[in-house]
């Protein structure tokens, strides 16, 4: 009886939208969005969400294009957090955040214009700035990588035909504020229906009551993160990550990790032995052995959360699971499989138009595919190859997929498109994959997530959700995935605050389900 009167209330609306400028889990910049609604005629803080944000500046970049990073970073939060102060504040108001289609239209539209409104100021400027150039000015080499070949130089054929770089999608300053309302506005019509937000998720991708069984991803915890930069040879390798079998609770396969991860821990530190970066260099050193001589990299944890190693070739990194694994009695393959993120678009060398994938060893984009059937032959344990070509290497993405398909998961992560993009073009701009890893970041709306991952699961993709570099102490992005069904999610080692916080969402909601 106490409630009976409470079902003639009003329905919740949005009241206030208050944005603010946070530090993510890097110690840097990024937005915070908090809602405020009527409730019964009070105004109530119902949540907030935190941005994770997205970096496309590789790690050894010079300090003047971080600097422009950073400020360029700063920008775009003070930006959103006046986007959300003041347009979208009046916009929403008297809205129910139960409406997260109609409120995501209303955002895109939003967003739509502010794109608008720059290009527009970019063309005046473009005018006004033109009659000052009168020479046209050489184009520049793609950013962040080897310079252009000296004048003169024969180029030869492979060289030629090697599809350029397609330029690094502009991200509109103040574009974080559209992700961040977006997914506020999800958490504040979960807490309102007074359900998990996965299930909320779940009801908005299927348009029903109650969504069909919801099944947990699968996690792909990063255990190593290798140096692509000197003493370290191997470039290929970005990350060396674990995937429990499908037979496994989450928590005993996070438990298997751990065990195989403290395993790795001793094997790195054998006492006496000169460390493997160290071995080459004995001559006259030979008395320097022992613990003084371990690598630093084994006291450094990645801001993905997990070990930082450099290593000499493709094969150390593979073989040292192998033992870890066999020491503690578990057969790599069957008790425990492995994924690689190659991040081959950061080892294009455009003067060679080749990859360099150790220190000096260049290959061509058909070479790489002779490289990784060779690989997965012999290590068949490898389910899931991460990024192993740059993205414009369309046919070598259908030659490995041919090659490979049926043997491992060959997944698009900066290989794919961002989400806003495949919107619109429904041709979906992806290379010829098993799967793509979507990111929550920048005007990305909750309502694309759902539209996109029915598309995906429309041409038998796998979906991965995956955590940016600058993650955030917000855990939503565990029940985006649970809600659309994600097959996986790669959330980085299992170290560090704002990554561990997932894991744990990721527990309960186990335990939940």
């Amino acid at each position: 009886k106490a409630n009976y009167l409470s079902t003639f209330s009003k329905a919740p609306v949005i009241c206030k939208l208050a944005g603010r400028k946070v530090l993510d889990g890097v110690g840097k910049p990024t937005l915070e969005v908090e809602i405020y609604c009527t409730v019964k005629n009070y105004e109530k803080r119902i949540c907030s969400a935190i941005m994770s944000s997205h970096s496309h500046v590789p790690e050894n970049t010079s300090p003047e294009i971080t600097e422009g990073d950073e400020k360029e970073r700063n920008d775009t939060v003070t930006t959103a957090v006046e986007w959300v102060n003041e347009s979208l504040n009046t916009m929403l108001r008297d809205l129910k955040p139960t409406d997260q289609c109609e409120i995501d239209k209303m955002l895109g539209e939003y967003f739509r214009k502010k794109v608008e409104e720059k290009k527009e100021i970019q063309k005046e400027e473009e005018e006004e700035a033109a009659p000052l150039s009168c020479a046209p000015s050489a184009p520049s080499a793609p950013s962040g990588k080897k310079k252009a070949a000296k004048p003169g130089k024969k180029t030869s054929s492979t060289e030629r035909t090697l599809p350029p770089a397609e330029p690094i999608e502009p991200v509109l300053c103040g574009s974080l504020a559209i992700g961040g309302t977006s997914l506020a506005v999800a958490k504040a019509g979960a807490t309102i229906n007074d359900i998990p937000l996965y299930l909320h998720i779940g009801l908005l991708k299927y348009n029903q009551d109650s969504p069909k069984e919801m099944t947990l991803p699968r996690p792909m915890i990063t255990l190593l993160n290798c140096e692509k930069f000197s003493p370290a040879k191997l470039k290929l390798v970005k990350e060396v990550m674990l995937i429990p079998p499908a037979q496994l609770s989450l928590r005993q396969g996070i438990e298997r990790v751990l065990d195989i991860q403290k395993e790795v821990m001793r094997l790195l530190e054998p006492a006496g032995k000169p460390s493997p970066q160290l071995a080459d260099s004995k001559k006259g050193k030979a008395h320097n052995t022992g613990k003084k001589a371990l690598p630093p990299a084994l006291k450094r944890v990645s801001h993905l959360g997990c070990l930082i190693t450099g290593w000499d070739n493709l094969e150390q990194p593979l073989l040292l699971m192998q033992t870890a694994c066999n020491n503690i009695g578990l057969e790599l393959g069957t008790d425990m499989c492995l994924a690689i993120n190659c991040a081959a678009h950061e080892l294009m060398d455009y003067v060679k138009g080749k990859y360099e994938i150790l220190t000096g060893t260049f290959k061509s984009p058909d070479e790489m595919v002779d490289m990784y059937v060779e690989l997965i032959n012999k290590f068949p344990s490898i389910i899931a190859l991460v990024d192993p070509l740059r993205k414009e290497d369309r046919q070598q993405w259908n030659n490995i997929c041919c090659a490979l398909g049926s043997k491992c998961y060959l997944i698009a992560e900066d290989a794919a498109t961002n989400i806003s993009k495949i919107k619109i073009d429904q041709n979906m701009n992806v290379p010829i994959c098993s799967g793509v890893v979507l990111k929550y970041i920048n005007q990305t709306k909750v309502s694309d997530l759902i539209e996109f991952t029915g598309l995906l699961d429309g041409q038998r993709h796998i979906t991965i959700l995956g955590s940016p570099d600058g993650e955030s102490s917000d855990d939503s992005l565990v029940d985006l995935a649970v809600g659309l069904g994600a097959r996986f999610i790669k959330l980085g080692g299992l170290s560090r605050g704002e990554r561990v916080t997932k894991y744990n969402r990721l527990l309960a909601i186990e335990e939940e389900l």
